[in-house]
Parts: C-alpha cells; structure tokens; sequence
C-alpha cells in the first residue's frame, strides 16, 4: 500500500472482478474505500477458490484494504443509511462506485438530489444495458477463434479475465479524472463504463479494426507463434519449455548470436527474398526460421539455455505452472517488495501484494488484509454518519445493521 490518495473516501457497491478491483485498487494507493454489502455477504461472498471453511480466497483478495459496512438492503431503513453514506458531506467524500443495477435508491438521478456535486460510476455490460461477463464479451469480440492450436478450428476461451480486468483499472483512471474534474469545477457527474465497450476499443487500439477494414484481413489463428515478429515456444534437452521473442533488432542479434545460426538464416532470407531485420519478414519466415532454431534447442538442457540468453538480450521466459510459480519463483516471495506475509482473517497467513506501482515519494507499507464482513459498521455509522451509540445499538436490534 502507497497512500497517495490518503484523505479520498469512495463507497462501494459491487460484486465479481471489475468493480471490486478497481476499489481494491484505489484502496492499495490510499483511499478510504467502503463497501457495502447485505446482512450474510453478497452473491460473490463465497466465490471460488474457497477454503475448506468456505470462506473465499478470491474475496479476501479483491477487498484487501477496504472498509466493510453490513446492512439490510432490503429495508428503506438500510437503502437510507447507505443512500446517506454515499453522499456524506466532505470536499473527498460523495464518490460511488458500483456494478450492481444503478437503478431504483441507487440511481444517480435520485442519489445527486441529495449532494449535487455526487460523482457516480456505473460499470455495465454493455451499452445497450444487457448483462455480459468476461467470457461473453471475449466471445463476441472474437478472440476465442485466434486463440489455440492451429489445426483446430474450435474456439478457445481464454481463461485470463482480461476485460474485467481491463475494465477495473479503466474504472480507477475513470474516477479519479472525475474527481480532479470536480475539483477544478466543483461539478459531479455519472460515468458509465461498458464491459463490452472496453473490449471494443481495445480492438480498435491492438489493430484488429483498421486490419478487417483496411487491409480486407482478418487475423488467424497461429498457435504459439507471436504475431507481427518472430516469437514462439521451443523444447530443451531436458524436457523444459521456454518462450522466446525477437521483437526488435537487439533481441534478433542476441537469438543469433545465441543459437549460432547466423549461416542458415541468411540462406532462409536470401532464398525467400525476406529482409530479417524487418520483423514482419521474420514473422513471414516463422515456420523456417523455427525449424532451424529447434535443433539447437534440442540439444541444450535448460540451465545452459538460461546462462547463454541472459548474457545475450534475449526476451525469454520458462513456461511453469501456477504451483511451480508460487512455491518457487522468488519474484512471487516476499523477495519481491510487493508481497509481504500478512495474515488474512478467515483465510490464512501467506504473501499478499501490496500493489504493483512504485512511487519513489511514497513509503510502501504494509498490505492491509481483507475486512470481516461488517467489520467496520458501528466505527462508519458513528464516525460518517455521526448516529449516538444509542441509535446504532436499536438499528443492531432491529437487524438493520450487523
């Protein structure tokens, strides 16, 4: 956690990825995120992966560092607590954040009556208000049909939740460009932000758009090869996979230089009139130029294959898996300084990342764990809301809070 945004209160409405991460997100930079959630948890309070208490990893997770208030949202009492904390007073309060239907006591044309400069933002589907979700969208966009082996026309669903994840960080940016706008105008707005719309546009943005329109192509499915350059994954001697690519000239002098085929692959370019240097020929010779590649792959266990390209300028990776990643990759260890071993309440004790970003004018600290469901109640209707312990003692008994 870095506060950089210390003193900036948001409350949060939300479920799944894009909403809850993009609060986690602000949370680890300093804000002061609460979210709100029904008596027993909302309908991702036990989402997989789960513990064998039930109790969901995923969630703890996506509320790292929030606050969590528990109410009846099914009373007007509650609705009108939560209405109230939305558009609580303070030139760093009177932000929302929400993916749940913005409509009814949660629609920003109801909530604005009550603090006029209210800034709302509304993660959706799509723009025509349907429902979508990460593989729905993917589906759409078509990925599913370039994504896979090339000899199987089937397509893939990628497992990544790349757009909700797209959508979260969009979602951050989103809300803090409103609130600077406010700041400078001292005017709130509603913001909506389609799942399906950043899809989209990251469409147009990576290419794919002016490809089919311009060029009357439309992308195809290529394996393991990178497209635009040469890329793909090779086999060592000792059964290790790694991924190389050679997407400027640095990297392709350092794979020649490397593999000691400097010979071969003039032959390949003069003989398929190609210029190696540019990357779309490399692209163009992809299943030459990696047949000549393999052979020496083949014959170099891994270790020598990790020594040669480090001192090369090669961008390589070894393929692992998830186990592999987190038991014996240093970088995913509290060797790296954005994990730290903190204790998560209901879960366990392991390494949690306190954020990605660096900021060099920001202390790092600690990652906060995960709220218990309702943890904060009593301290946010006291300390926002400003009821006496008497009044939050009956809403207790009457079960509007817990």
């Amino acid at each position: 956690m870095q506060a950089i945004l210390k003193g900036l209160r948001i409350i949060e409405g939300s479920a799944f990825i894009a909403a809850p991460m993009c609060g986690m997100t602000l949370a680890q930079l300093g804000a002061d995120v609460i979210r709100f959630d029904q008596i027993g948890g909302g309908m991702d309070y036990h989402r997989w992966p789960v513990t064998k208490d039930n109790n969901s990893i995923y969630w703890a997770e996506m509320n790292k560092g929030k606050r969590s208030i528990a109410v009846d949202l099914k009373s007007e009492e509650g609705r009108e607590l939560i209405a109230e904390l939305i558009c609580s007073a303070g030139d760093d309060a009177g932000v929302f954040s929400t993916n749940l239907p913005a409509r009814g006591w949660l629609a920003y044309d109801v909530l604005s009556k009550r603090r006029t400069d209210l800034i709302q933002h509304e993660i959706v589907g799509d723009r025509h208000g349907g429902t979508a979700l990460d593989y729905t969208v993917n589906a759409k966009v078509g990925f599913p049909y370039i994504t896979g082996p090339i000899d199987d026309e089937r397509p893939v669903n990628h497992v990544l939740p790349a757009w909700d994840i797209t959508t979260a960080y969009l979602a951050a940016i989103d809300i803090l460009a409103a609130e600077r706008h406010r700041r400078l105008t001292g005017e709130g707005q509603q913001v909506k932000l389609a799942l399906a719309d950043v899809a989209l546009s990251t469409m147009g943005h990576l290419g794919y758009i002016g490809e089919v329109h311009v060029n009357q192509e439309t992308r195809q499915r290529h394996g393991n090869y990178l497209f635009g350059a040469l890329g793909r994954d090779f086999i060592t001697a000792d059964k290790q996979r790694v991924m190389v690519i050679a997407i400027n000239a640095k990297q392709w002098r350092g794979l020649l230089e490397a593999t000691g085929v400097m010979e071969e692959v003039a032959q390949i370019e003069n003989l398929m009139q190609l210029d190696f240097s540019i990357e779309g020929d490399r692209f163009e010779a992809r299943k030459e130029l990696c047949s000549i590649l393999e052979p020496w792959f083949a014959r170099q266990p891994f270790e020598t294959v990790a020594r040669v390209f480090k001192n090369c300028g090669i961008c390589w990776d070894k393929y692992q898996t998830v186990s592999e990643l987190v038991t014996s990759d240093p970088d995913c260890s509290t060797e790296n300084p954005i994990f730290e071993e903190i204790e998560q309440p209901g879960i366990g004790r392991y390494p949690v990342s306190s954020g990605a970003m660096h900021f060099s004018k920001i202390k790092r600290d600690s990652p906060r764990p995960a709220p218990i469901l309702g943890n904060h109640t009593d301290e946010i209707l006291a300390d926002i809301l400003k009821l006496d312990s008497n009044t939050i003692g009956q809403l207790h008994d009457k079960r509007i809070v817990a």
